[in-house]
Parts: structure tokens; sequence; C-alpha cells
């Protein structure tokens, strides 16, 4: 059965998966919103080669935190939680940068069993990383967290 490209059908998996991504934030938003807007989402398919492994999820990671730099926190503000981790490289020609979630696609997709469980496991990550840039609780952001159960 053919479909035009304008009818959601013709979704594909990529893209349905950033619209998984997009609705996490969507649903963070009514309660996060202001500290959400400095924050870039990105996709990508699968971790770099590089990629530190055993991550509290498994051995694959399913997301990374880039921090940025501090003045390109929430509203311009400045400083992010006391002990971040190791700093990100700064672009000097770029100026300040704000953090950033990536989600890797493929990993998440491996592990979950269908659409409503990949929609969670997303929000899961997303949830586990925001939470990371406030300094705070995974359950503290949406006393929903599952945690990976």
């Amino acid at each position: 059965m053919l479909v035009p490209p304008d009818v959601p059908l013709h979704r594909t998996r990529a893209e349905r998966f950033d619209d998984l991504v997009l609705q996490a934030v969507a649903r963070l938003e009514p309660q996060w919103e202001a500290h959400l807007s400095g924050i870039e989402f990105a996709v990508e398919e699968i971790p770099p080669a590089d990629s530190p492994v055993n991550g509290p999820r498994g051995p694959v990671p399913l997301s990374r935190l880039e921090l940025g730099t501090a003045s390109a926190g929430p509203g311009g503000q400045g400083s992010w939680p006391a002990d971040p981790g190791p700093p990100e490289p700064e672009d000097d020609e770029a100026g300040p940068q704000p953090p950033r979630i990536v989600v890797y696609r493929r990993p998440l997709m491996a592990r979950a069993d269908g659409e409503d469980e990949l929609g969670e496991l997303v929000f899961d990550v997303v949830v586990e990383e925001f939470a990371r840039i406030l300094g705070i609780d995974p359950a503290d952001v949406d006393p929903g967290y599952a945690g990976g159960e």
C-alpha cells in the first residue's frame, strides 16, 4: 500500500523516534519549561566508538550529556551543579554552548519490546539526563520516573 508523504503512516522509524524524544520533552514542559528552554536535544543512531562502556543501564550507552559552557545555562544565568564531571571542550569562536542531551536511537530501540515501551524508555533517559543537568534525583524531575525497571 502506498501512502502519500504528508500522511502520518509515511513516517520513517527514525522520524517516529525523533517524535518520541519531542514527546518526552513535552511531558516535562509544564513543570520545567524555564529550565528546558536552555537545553538542546539531539538524536544519534549509535554511540561513538570511543564512548565509555558500562553505563548505569548496561554495557551500551543509551544517551550522553554535553554540559556546554556555564554561561549558556538556562536563561543565561550561569552556573550548573557543582561537580558535573569532566568539562566539555570549548569552541572559542562559537561562544557559550548550551547543555545538550543526545539520545541514541538504535540502542534504545534494541532494548524496547514495542512502541509503548520505547516511548517510556526514551522518557526515562531524557529525565535522567535532565536531572543530571539540574543536579537532582530523576524522581524529583518526574514522580512517575521508572528508573530502568
